[in-house]
């Protein structure tokens, strides 16, 4: 059968220099999704940018071919193009919030695609704009299409995005990265849909992700790129099943794996695409290496009878891929070596903490009305042990992390460390405190100064607590951070623009680290990380709390990250703790429905291998607000299982036998909040 997208050794320039894609073919059919995967800088955003053109301005198309049900693509006018991007061919972009027009209405946004592809306008635009709104799963559909896109979560937005590209009723969708910012549940919510939309119309459709497990559960078939260059091809079964290429399997080593002391790496990063290779570009990082990899390019080898396509030397004189490992044969250390006897003591002990943030109105400013973002939680953290507090955004986690160091000012409650209640400290004494406690922010480039040189980043800690008053002191002990988080001495002179995102956060667990604190709270460290730099801070973080004692409140919302890290985990929904205990109790057997609701969104990688996708429990709209929550159980109009009591009485908190605890009514009787 005809391909709808086909892709012929395309190769695209910037500044006439830099080859982010170099030579890369793939054909996607009707109802088909090619799942295109690989670290950041290999090239897969400029190859969906290229196939829309919409390059940037010193980017430019020199070579191959992209023909959208047999009409090639490149040879057209810019006003040629305008027909073909929406109607043809669409694209949905990773982040939503800058891809939308702010001063355009919602349904100002779609009907521009309505009225340049379907010849709509006026009341058969509106009326068009609330049947794709409602396609797409955005409740009061006639209401949101006169809203702006501020006043949209995150999921919507990309549903809005999703109603865009669907105007026009394209034949291939391209879909970059459509869930990297968004919480597990909506994400779930958001593939379902990609999905049966698809089924719907049978579009053809190019997925670019980082996340295996999004992958599995989506491809039909799936491209590994890395520097520019496909070096895998295959079946999704069979790539889940036996991956070939030294790079795939070790993408698949660096997933965190509940049980393993140390995750796989790969050391380095994915080379400049400023030269010119003579060899394999992924030679430098590869452990299965050899002479002609240097000096050689690999061809295209197909072992085996089942359709995968590598380019690897290995498999140059290889007729199968019998004795090559695959991605669910790679040995997993024990979790024997773990740390399972905390010192005695709790290092943080927080209890009925709230915070609340005034809503006023009015000439007077009159308060109206309390955000409750932080409602009354109660969890502690022991020296050497990681308190995983996860949930979705806008839960309060955050909000809960930094009012516990005093970032934020709690509204009430109580919050002890090492034995001191931080409410009662002001001043100095605080001052001093701080020193033992210390967080990682989500964003490194956001959480350090752009115009200090990294040494003077993790000297500031040590000045302003001066705890290093000796000028050669502090240098040998920035030199000691550096190399504890694995980088080097001379790096202490360059700006933090100068290095990767995996090396700034590095940067920025040695600044927190240069004060010797005892607790370190995590804000999502590891959320905008390719799963290879990823493995790398995990390693880095876990060696440290085993070396140094360290006690982690690590606040996230990627579940195989706290299965792998957490001893125990704190689940939250709108500002209170709905379940907690030790992690692998909770994370293998959840009781409240939504931790349930959490762990069943979650796209996995083995049924990747099993080539087939298991049924996701899809939760029912956003999270309430914080300023209005519902009465009763806050979780209630979104449960599956709400009782009739669920909507009038909070459920109070059971302690059960294995030592978790859960407010729910489905285990103990209601009480007051």
């Amino acid at each position: 059968m005809k391909p709808l997208l086909e892709v012929r050794d395309l190769q695209v320039e910037l500044d006439g220099r830099v080859r982010p894609v170099d030579g890369i073919s793939l054909s996607i059919g009707a109802g088909e999704t090619f799942a295109l995967v690989g670290e950041s800088g290999c090239g897969k955003s400029m190859t969906a940018l290229a196939l829309m053109r919409l390059l940037p301005d010193a980017g430019r198309i020199v070579g191959g071919s992209v023909a959208v049900d047999g009409r090639d693509l490149l040879p057209l006018t810019e006003a040629q193009m305008r027909s073909v991007r929406g109607g043809e061919l669409a694209m949905i972009f990773q982040e939503p919030a800058t891809s939308l027009n702010p001063v355009m209405s919602v349904g100002q946004q779609i009907g521009e695609a309505l009225a340049r592809h379907k010849n709509l306008s006026g009341a058969a635009a509106r009326t068009r704009t609330v049947d794709l709104l409602t396609a797409v799963g955005i409740s009061d559909p006639a209401a949101r299409v006169d809203e702006y896109p501020f006043r949209l979560s995150g999921g919507m937005k990309q549903r809005v995005m999703i109603a865009m590209a669907l105007a026009g009723e394209p034949r291939v969708l391209v879909a970059d990265e459509p869930t990297t910012a968004l919480d597990v549940t909506i994400q779930a919510q958001v593939l379902e849909l990609l999905a049966k939309l698809q089924a719907e119309r049978g579009m053809g459709m190019l997925l670019i992700t980082h996340d295996l497990g999004i992958v599995a559960r989506m491809a039909t078939r799936v491209g590994v790129m890395y520097a520019g260059h496909l070096v895998e091809e295959g079946e999704r079964a069979d790539f889940f099943t036996s991956p070939l290429h030294p790079y795939s399997r070790r993408l698949f080593a660096a997933l965190p794996r509940p049980g393993s002391t140390r995750l796989e790496t790969l050391q380095g990063g994915v080379p400049r695409l400023d030269q010119a290779f003579s060899g394999c570009r992924f030679a430098g990082r590869c452990p299965e290496v050899m002479p002609r990899c240097h000096g050689e390019e690999p061809l295209w080898y197909s072992p085996g009878n089942s359709g995968q396509r590598v380019r690897c030397h290995l498999y140059a004189n290889v007729d199968s891929n019998d004795g090559f490992v695959g991605a669910n044969s790679f040995a997993q250390p024990s979790d024997e070596g773990r740390m399972n006897s905390p010192l005695q003591g709790k290092l943080l002990e927080v209890s009925g903490l709230q915070v609340h943030f005034p809503v006023r109105k009015g000439l007077l400013r009159r308060v109206v009305g309390q955000v409750r973002a932080v409602d009354g939680i109660s969890l502690s953290v022991l020296p050497g042990r990681t308190l995983a507090l996860v949930g979705e955004s806008g839960c309060g986690k955050t909000t809960a992390g930094k009012a516990m160091l005093r970032l934020i000012e709690p509204t009430g409650g109580q919050v002890h460390f090492a034995g001191q209640d931080l409410a009662a400290l002001g001043g100095e004494r605080l001052r001093r405190l701080r020193a033992g406690m210390q967080m990682i922010f989500q964003d490194p480039y956001a959480s350090l100064d752009p115009r200090m040189r990294v040494g003077d980043i993790i000297e500031e800690g040590l000045l302003a607590l001066g705890l290093a008053p000796d000028r050669l002191q502090r240098e040998r002990k920035v030199t000691e951070l550096l190399v504890s988080v694995g980088l080097s001495a001379d790096m202490a002179g360059r700006y933090p623009h100068e290095f990767s995102g995996g090396q700034r956060q590095r940067i920025a667990i040695a600044r927190a680290l240069a004060v010797e604190p005892k607790l370190l709270v995590c804000d999502e460290p590891t959320s905008a990380l390719d799963v290879s730099v990823q493995a790398q801070i995990l390693n880095l973080l876990k060696e440290l709390q085993e070396r140094l004692g360290l006690g982690y409140l690590f606040i996230s919302h990627n579940l195989a990250v706290v299965e792998y890290l957490a001893h125990e985990v704190a689940v939250m929904y709108l500002g209170r703790v709905v379940e907690s205990g030790a992690a692998r109790a909770v994370l293998s057997g959840p009781l409240h429905p939504y931790t349930q609701a959490l762990l069943a969104a979650v796209p996995t990688v083995g049924q990747g291998a099993q080539g087939q996708v298991r049924p996701v429990m899809l939760l029912k709209g956003d999270m309430p607000s914080p300023l209005a929550p519902p009465a009763g159980c806050y979780f209630h109009p979104r449960c599956p299982h709400a009782l009739s009591v669920c909507s009038q009485v909070y459920p109070g908190e059971s302690l059960l036998d294995d030592g978790r605890r859960v407010a729910c009514h489905l285990y103990g009787p209601g009480g007051a909040a």
